[in-house]
C-alpha cells in the first residue's frame, strides 16, 4: 500500500517554523548560561536586571506584563535579586497592596559587570548588525502576531 507523502508534507521537521525556533532558543539559552554564570546570575534574573536597568523602579505587575512572566516565576526571581543586594522590594506608600521594586547601588555596578555579555553573545550569533535587526524584527512581529490570533481566538 503506497502512502501519499505529499498529504504529510506539513509534519515534516524541516517545515517547522517552530523547530529551528525551538533549537536556537536552546542554544541561545545554554550560551546565555554559561556566559551569566560569570555574574552569578540565570537568564531570567539577568533579563528582570536589564529591565531595572532600563527603568530603575517598577511595580510588579508591571515587571510581570513586560517580561510576560507570570507571579510564581517572577516572585522568586525579584526575592533572589534582592538577597543579592540588586534590587529593593517595599510596598508602596500610595497603595498598600501595590509591591514596589527599585534597582539598588549594587545592582548599578553590576551593570558594568554585565557589559561583557552582549560583546560575547553577538560574537556568538555571527550575525551582522542588519542581520540581527531584522531577525529582532521578525521574532517581534511573531510574538506579536501570536498574541493578537490569541486575544482573537478568545472572542
Amino acid at each position: 500500500m503506497t502512502e501519499n507523502t505529499d498529504r504529510y508534507e506539513s509534519l515534516r521537521l524541516k517545515n517547522q517554523l517552530c523547530y529551528p525556533l525551538y533549537l536556537c532558543s536552546k542554544e541561545i539559552t545554554r550560551k546565555y548560561t554559561e556566559v551569566l554564570n560569570e555574574l552569578d546570575l540565570t537568564y531570567t534574573q539577568y533579563i528582570v536586571m536589564m529591565y531595572f536597568w532600563e527603568r530603575r523602579t517598577s511595580n510588579v505587575k508591571e515587571i510581570g506584563e513586560m517580561m510576560m512572566l507570570d507571579p510564581s516565576t517572577l516572585t522568586p526571581v525579584l526575592k533572589k535579586l534582592e538577597s543579592k543586594g540588586y534590587i529593593k522590594r517595599e510596598r508602596s506608600v500610595k497603595d498598600e497592596r501595590v509591591l514596589m521594586v527599585t534597582l539598588t547601588e549594587n545592582g548599578e555596578k553590576l551593570r558594568e559587570k554585565a557589559l561583557i555579555v552582549p560583546k560575547i553573545m553577538k560574537d556568538c550569533y555571527g550575525l551582522s548588525s542588519e542581520e540581527s535587526d531584522e531577525l529582532c524584527r521578525l521574532a517581534v512581529k511573531l510574538l506579536s502576531n501570536v498574541r493578537e490570533y490569541e486575544k482573537e481566538k478568545k472572542k
